[in-house]
């Protein structure tokens, strides 16, 4: 069980570390141009980058503390955090009618919850 806990912690941070870079460098109209950016063309530059900022320290907070054997229920507790990203993304885009990406954001909370749950009850470090 712990493996599959770091591998679905792996594929998490991953997802939080590629949406992170995307939202905190890629200019605002590029992101906005693209297929699920489309959110961003009513956003501020201020909050997307600050969602990405949030995203990045979720990579960082899924995988570092484990390593570095410095308080890890961060791990839990940002997967928590995460879950609730992950609520208002399912909100923005249910708003915008991509309900493909509803479906996959209700996936990476799914596995979010899996970690959560996984990381404070199942498996602890």
């Amino acid at each position: 069980m712990n493996t599959v806990l770091w591998i679905a912690t792996a594929l998490l941070a991953t997802v939080a570390l590629a949406g992170g870079l995307t939202k905190t460098f890629l200019p605002l109209p590029r992101l906005a141009a693209a297929h699920g950016g489309e959110w961003t063309a009513d956003a501020g530059v201020t909050q997307v980058r600050a969602l990405g900022v949030l995203e990045l320290l979720a990579a960082a907070g899924l995988v570092a503390p484990p390593l570095l054997g410095i308080a890890p229920i961060l791990v839990p507790v940002t997967a928590i955090c995460w879950i609730v990203l992950m609520i208002g993304a399912m909100r923005t885009h249910a708003r915008l009618d991509q309900d493909a990406l509803v479906l996959v954001n209700a996936c990476y909370l799914a596995l979010a919850l899996f970690i959560a749950v996984g990381r404070l009850a199942l498996v602890p470090f």
